[in-house]
């Protein structure tokens, strides 16, 4: 099974991403709210930024420090990770 790296060692299964998003626009404000509201928001962030938010295929919200372009070289296999 393939894992992503999402941040601070915090893993999310690379086949259950439906989509990897910046935080700043408005749908992705009320999608993060909604998730949040029911039990779906997982905080990765370790009390930084948010800088990406990871959709997974079971509805949860993740959210990451690390940039969304950084996760999708991850993904890729085109980051080395240190």
């Amino acid at each position: 099974m393939d894992v992503l790296n999402v941040g601070y060692g915090n893993l999310v299964s690379a086949a259950r991403i439906v989509a990897v998003l910046q935080p700043g626009s408005s749908p992705v404000k009320r999608l993060r709210e909604e998730a949040a509201k029911t039990g779906r928001l997982l905080d990765a962030t370790q009390g930084r930024r948010t800088r990406s938010v990871v959709v997974l295929d079971s509805d949860h919200v993740v959210l990451s420090a690390v940039q969304a372009q950084t996760l999708a070289l991850r993904m890729n296999g085109d980051e080395v990770e240190r």
